[in-house]
């Protein structure tokens, strides 16, 4: 199962992909594991040298119980301390972003894909999307 942030490559340019864990409670895998997750306007943070993703939305778990957990709480990721500083000093020199780009499985675990993004400005959206039907056209005329 994976789950992906198709808005995050139209509007910004990935400099950068992290591998990334995140700290779950109870039922959040299990709803991760059915897909209910909405990755749209998420984002990760820098404070106090440890990483957090904000703004992630996780659906309750429907067969939870009052144990169940909060749908948009912060979560910790997990990185070592030299990437985090690397990091940090992409975001305040350059002034990227952390989005998140995925969220996977590896061994039983989630993990979150971070890029490091710029912006796109429009024009830029609009470059994308002629290269994009560019290279439909030309699959079509391969076939």
């Amino acid at each position: 199962m994976e789950i992906l942030n198709r808005r995050a490559r139209y509007d910004y340019f990935i400099l950068e992909e992290i591998e990334a864990g995140i700290v779950l409670t109870g039922t959040e895998i299990k709803s991760i594991r059915l897909g209910k997750v909405n990755l749209k306007d998420s984002y990760a943070i820098i404070r106090n040298e440890e990483i957090y993703l904000l703004n992630t939305h996780i659906s309750s778990y429907e067969k939870g119980n009052i144990f169940n957990h909060e749908e948009n709480r912060t979560r910790k990721l997990l990185l070592h301390k030299n990437q985090i500083k690397k990091l940090q000093n992409k975001v305040t020199l350059e002034g990227c972003t952390l989005i998140p780009l995925k969220i996977y499985f590896v061994k039983g675990r989630a993990k979150v894909l971070i890029g490091l993004c710029k912006g796109k400005k429009n024009y830029d959206k609009r470059e994308s999307i002629k290269e994009r039907d560019i290279q439909r056209e030309l699959q079509k005329r391969l076939k």
